[in-house]
């Protein structure tokens, strides 16, 4: 929010988006892209955001500070008015949060903790592009949402929340593909 107020242009580019958000720029990444998953998407949805997820979570993985995004994605520009009204409308949301989630079981701030959970949103990144539609998309994509919220609020019980979320996800989309498998087998 900081950034919309001190812009002295019209614009701002993507990277002093990510510049401004620090070490929150995973975080609310990890958000973005599994916000699409909680509700039920045509296939191709899943798809495009497991593997942008892959990508996101693969850098957390080896460590990276922050995201590596492409250069042309970084000098794209926003118009300040609409990243101010995008600002306004997530206020009330984010109050909302505020209150329920905040900084507790400290554990997942670690570095070695971060890639753990960085090697759990891979897993579940890889099972979203397998997933079975609203089956283990919806509870993929609500885990993916929780862990990001919990990385972003500094609150373990909320990501903890979102791993076990994610388990549950994965197993029902790895199920769901030992079902297909075995009926295919079964056939041929």
């Amino acid at each position: 929010m900081r950034l919309v107020g001190e812009s002295a242009t019209d614009r701002v580019s993507v990277r002093a988006i990510v510049d401004a958000l620090g070490e929150r720029a995973y975080a609310l990444l990890v958000v973005v892209l599994g916000l699409p998953n909680c509700l039920p998407m045509p296939p191709p949805i899943p798809l495009i955001c497991g593997l942008l997820l892959l990508f996101v979570a693969a850098q957390i993985v080896l460590g990276k500070q922050a995201p590596w995004l492409p250069r042309r994605l970084l000098a794209r520009t926003i118009a300040l008015e609409d990243l101010r009204k995008a600002v306004d409308r997530a206020v009330p949301w984010l109050r909302w949060l505020e209150r329920v989630a905040r900084p507790r079981l400290s554990v997942f701030e670690s570095a070695i903790a971060f890639r753990l959970v960085g090697l759990a949103l891979l897993a579940f990144s890889l099972a979203l592009v397998f997933a079975a539609p609203v089956i283990g998309q919806i509870p993929l994509g609500l885990a993916v949402v929780l862990v990001g919220l919990g990385l972003v609020e500094r609150d373990g019980i909320v990501v903890i929340a979102g791993l076990s979320f994610g388990l549950v996800g994965t197993t029902l989309s790895l199920g769901f593909l030992f079902a297909i498998f075995a009926s295919a087998a079964a056939i041929f």
